[in-house]
Order: C-alpha cells, then structure tokens, then sequence
C-alpha cells in the first residue's frame, strides 16, 4: 500500500483547496461542503466585482434548481430570457430563435443577470454549506501535486490538502505553473464591453432575448441584465483591432456608431463611463486533471462567448469535479474503491471535451459567412436548425446525444455547399471599416423610412 492510501487524515488541514470563488468555483466547493468535506476557498478580489458573462443558458437554469439555489436567484433582480435575436450589423432583418424550438428543450427558459449579484450569490450559498473563504488573498504558487498531498503557498501562508481545484477564471493559476495553456491561433480575439442605460429593447416576452449583430470583423452582443441596464460588447478580430489608430477606452463607441443595427437602440444620455476589455482569450488547458489537481471553469478552457456557454459549461463540470474528488477521497479513506484515480481523472477529461466540442465546432463555423445565412433562414432539410438550437440551449449534458452530433455534422456540410450553391437566401454582411459612422441613437435613413 503506497503514500496515497496511507495519507493520515490529521495530516491535512483541508481536504480540498478550491482557487478562485467565483460561479464554478463556488459550485464545486458548496457540492464538496454539502458531502462533508473541508474546503477553503482563496479569493483574490473582494466581492461584489464586476465580471461579464450574464446570459445564462438554460442548461444553466437546469443546474440552479439542481444546486437548490432557484428561490436565492428569484431574490435577485434579473430578466426572464426565452431565445436569442441574431442579424448583420446593417439592421436590415433580424431572426428570433426560441428554446422551445430546439430538438430537444428539457426547459425553454433562462435568465439575465448582472454578475457580481450572481456570483455572490453562489459564493454565500457555498460559506452557508460550510466552505471556508479567504477573501483578499492571493494564491502565489504551488508548491507540491500529488493525490491526496497537495500545498500551495499564499499571501502569508503555506496551505495543505488532499486535492486543488483550480477555479481561477483566465488566470489560469496552475495551467501556467504547469504550462499547459495554449492560446487558439485562430481564434485570437479581443472584447471591448460595458454596461449601457436606457437601451431599446425588443417587445413582451422577447424582452430577455440578447441581440448579436454580425459583422465581418466580428459581433456584438446587447444583454438586458435587469430593467434599466444592458450589458453591450464588441468581439473583434485581434489582428484587425490592432491596426485602427483608436484607443482601447475607446473602442466600443467607435464600432457601435457604424453598426446601425446596436446604434438605433442606444439612448447617448445612457453611455457608460467606464468600459472594460479582455483581450487574446480563445484557449485550452490541457490535461484538465492531474495528480492532485483538477480544472474547473474558465481555469480549463474558454470559448469564444458567442452563445454564453461559459457559466453553464464551468459550473456543470464543477459538479462533476467535486463529485470526482469525493469519490477519490472516499477511496483514499475507506477503502475498496472502484475506480483509479487514473480512470477518474479520464472520465472527467472526456466529459469536458464531449460537453464543449458542440460549441467548438459552432464557434468555428460561426465566422463562416456561408453558415451565417443558413442560421438565419431559420430553417433547414433534417431539422439541423433544432439540433442546432439544442445545442445553443446547452443540451449536451453529459455527453451530446448521436441525433444532435450527425445534425451539426451535416450542418457544417451545408454551410460548406452554401459557398457555392445558394440553398438559402443569399444575405448582405457588413463589415465597420467600410461604414459610415454616425451619432450614437441616430438611426440609419434606410432603417428610419422602411
């Protein structure tokens, strides 16, 4: 019998270290709570702090009333979302597309919220279950990963436990110690975003459904995060920010007042005074386990936030990572288990690649000017567009069924014979460096008179 079963339970201070308290960490450390074990949580920023991301999918509602939380967030001020409105950035058309749509929609609806609410939400619900937070310190380095031994050095102090969850966000604290991040080459993007007054928005129930507005250098979205405020972004492409002489402060405003379609809804009296920018954020951090370790979040992987799946992706693998290392301890301290760790950190790795290659394999086509037409036409031979709207509501919990996999297949096959042969309406793009600017709230002569 080695090190790993002999592990003296006194020997450790904690059971499991979680870095970072935000959504998926917070979920993996209230999961690790609720079953009895000793979890502390370092958390570098204070709470409330900003943080962009508040469209939830509803896969992410699913996980809420999972975690019991429902009646918590009720509390909180936020906006019913029931689809999604996408168009070019010209304005001319838009499509809507609801979750009740979709091949299969276990639930149609969601929500919108302002983070900082939400994250300390889920934090407290975690503090509740018995986690203890270290608030306002910062993880310095790890000092040693091993299962069942693990250290890492803070601000004043060397902490043990049994197992790291790394919950760091795009620090990517250990994937950097380890150096496994790898940025994605062709996805290399830059956000600019902030949060806007009075903005227009669109009638009853679709009220809550984020407008994106494609362009050819990239896409914005406008999120409703409760009933004054809208969370407005714009994703370009890095190479092609970099060459415009305007500065990153500045950024937003630029490219908002030559997309009329984001222009038109904007109050000027609603302008925010500050905007934030995130830059070169398209990367993955394999492996996503390891001897001691786990990734959790944004710590293992983030996706281009075309179609807001990284709280949902995040917190459905905290789940199955605080499960993981229950299951692991379980074994260390009784006994008879059934599972290697070896095997358990494989499981959990295949079920972050099988959860997020959907939304890979959409984000890659979503550039793709062909695909573009074919998602806006609504409509498709195969029911492709439904499978498509499943997977954008985050049904691909545990693994992807086969009936949505050969559909996005297919799909990306359409999109590929759309170059060529015109199986939808062919559709105008639009690109902002070939635009006119004009005011912001100004709207369009073309748009005013139609």
């Amino acid at each position: 019998m080695g090190a790993y079963e002999l592990m003296n339970h006194a020997e450790q201070a904690y059971d499991v270290i979680v870095i970072g308290g935000g959504p998926a960490g917070a979920t993996a450390a209230l999961c690790l709570a609720r079953k009895g074990r000793r979890v502390v949580i370092f958390e570098k920023s204070p709470f409330p702090r900003f943080h962009v991301g508040e469209s939830f999918l509803p896969r992410g509602y699913e996980v809420l009333q999972q975690l019991d939380l429902l009646d918590r967030l009720k509390k909180i001020p936020h906006v019913p979302k029931f689809g999604a409105e996408f168009g070019f950035g010209h304005g001319r058309e838009t499509t809507i597309f609801r979750f009740d749509q979709a091949l299969y929609s276990e639930t149609h609806q969601t929500f919108n919220i302002e983070r900082a609410p939400f994250d300390r939400m889920v934090l407290d619900a975690a503090v509740e279950a018995g986690a203890e937070l270290r608030s306002g310190v910062t993880v310095r380095s790890i000092e040693r990963l091993e299962d069942g031994d693990v250290r890492v050095q803070t601000d004043g102090e060397s902490v043990s436990a049994r197992y790291l969850l790394d919950a760091s966000g795009q620090a990517t604290l250990l994937a950097r110690h380890l150096g496994t991040r790898r940025q994605m080459a062709h996805h290399r993007k830059v956000a600019y975003f902030g949060h806007f007054d009075n903005v227009r928005r669109l009638p009853g129930e679709d009220e809550g459904h984020p407008t994106v507005a494609m362009c050819d250098e990239g896409w914005f979205w406008m999120i409703n995060i409760d009933d004054r405020r809208t969370s407005i972004g714009v994703v370009l492409d890095h190479d092609a920010a970099k060459k415009l002489d305007v500065p990153a402060s500045d950024m937003l405003l630029w490219a908002i007042q030559r997309c009329p379609l984001v222009r038109d809804r904007l109050d000027p009296a609603g302008l925010p005074e500050k905007t934030h920018t995130i830059a070169d954020f398209s990367y993955y951090c394999r492996p996503y386990a390891g001897p001691g370790f786990f990734l959790i979040g944004d710590a293992a992987f983030f996706l281009d936030p075309i179609f807001s799946t990284g709280i949902c992706l995040g917190m459905d693998g905290a789940i199955l990572a605080a499960d993981s290392i229950d299951e692991m301890i379980a074994g260390m301290t009784r006994g008879g288990r059934s599972r290697s760790p070896r095997q358990i950190r494989r499981a959990y790795a295949a079920f972050l690649d099988d959860t997020a290659a959907p939304f890979f394999r959409l984000v890659n086509l979503f550039y793709d000017h062909s695909f573009r037409e074919l998602f806006l036409s609504g409509s498709g031979p195969c029911q492709v567009h439904r499978a498509a709207i499943s997977v954008l509501g985050g049904h691909v919990f545990p693994k992807p069924r086969w009936s949505l996999r050969w559909r996005i297949w297919l799909l990306h096959q359409f999109a590929r014979l759309q170059r060529f042969v015109a199986l939808v309406d062919r559709r105008e793009s639009y690109s902002l460096l070939t635009a006119e600017p004009r005011p912001i709230g100004s709207v369009e002569p073309a748009l005013a008179s139609a």
